[in-house]
């Protein structure tokens, strides 16, 4: 195996277990708890529905609102492969999003060419970080745009 794979799957292994204590923490203290990231960065919860099991899968992510929509990335922090929630959400576009103590049922869908270009430089000026997560990997890092999900009409 490779030193950049090695250092792939050991950086899943310790994501994984950090990712529940993280989630675990922030639902008990309303998102007092891990609700900013290291610059004050806004983090929310992203429930999707795991695309093999069918069972709820929750991570941290952080997040851009956008008028009612709320826009995350699948930066996987600049990994080869894109993160298991957003391969999730290409199996199932219905999510759930927990901002502090409120919870919103919502609706994924990858961002337009258009709509990435206007998102992107919005989302490194929030998160610098960004622009070396895409520098580091060959795949091009998915703009996801959460809307909420409309009440059907009777």
């Amino acid at each position: 195996m490779r030193d950049c794979q090695r250092g792939e799957a050991m950086a899943h292994a310790v994501t994984k277990p950090l990712s529940r204590a993280s989630s675990w923490l922030y639902r008990l203290s309303g998102g007092r708890i891990g609700g900013r990231w290291l610059r004050g960065e806004p983090v929310m919860l992203l429930t999707t529905v795991g695309r093999k099991s069918g069972a709820p899968r929750t991570v941290p992510v952080l997040y851009l609102r956008d008028g009612e929509n709320v826009v995350v990335v699948a930066s996987g922090v600049g990994r080869s492969r894109h993160p298991v929630w957003y391969l999730n959400l290409e199996a199932n576009s219905g999510v759930n999003i927990e901002i502090g103590t409120e919870e919103r049922e919502m609706t994924a869908r990858l961002a337009t060419e258009e709509e990435r270009a206007v998102l992107w430089p919005r989302l490194v000026e929030m998160y610098r970080g960004l622009d070396g997560y895409q520098l580091r990997t060959e795949r091009e890092i998915p703009v996801i745009i959460l809307s909420p999900v409309r009440p059907e009409h009777s």
